[in-house]
């Protein structure tokens, strides 16, 4: 796994604390992060609107995306190595745990091709399967 700086720099981001810390928290969790999630995990160190910035720039460059929730609300997690600046190559599914709310890649399941009417294109597919994750069986 590359480290944080690696990932910085090679996507041209300054190093700053912020994302250094913020990145280290997505390098460590095993499933996805909230924005409160991150909040809590850097001990309220930055304000909302820099980690909400930092999340902003980390989907911008391909580090982390977006995870769809029933509630409307937000969750990252971190990209596989062939995403890159403003081309998401996530095409996996999500779990959701029932008991736990664990969210989690299953990059080993391909979201299923969906075969739309004619005329319609398709500019991004999820799939968010809930259940019971193993941890919680």
């Amino acid at each position: 796994m590359n480290s944080v700086l690696d990932i910085l720099k090679k996507n041209d981001l300054s190093v700053t604390d912020g994302r250094k810390k913020i990145l280290d928290l997505f390098l460590s969790s095993e499933g996805a992060l909230a924005h409160a999630d991150i909040e809590t995990n850097t001990s309220n160190a930055f304000d909302r609107v820099t980690v909400y910035r930092t999340l902003q720039t980390f989907v911008e460059k391909g580090i982390i995306h977006n995870i769809p929730t029933t509630d409307n609300s937000i969750l990252y997690a971190l990209c596989k190595d062939d995403c890159e600046e403003g081309h998401h190559h996530d095409n996996h599914v999500h779990f959701i745990c029932n008991n736990c709310s664990k969210t989690i890649c299953l990059d080993d399941v391909i979201v299923p091709t969906v075969k739309l009417p004619k005329g319609f294109t398709p500019n991004k597919t999820q799939m968010v399967v809930n259940g019971v994750c193993a941890d919680c069986k």
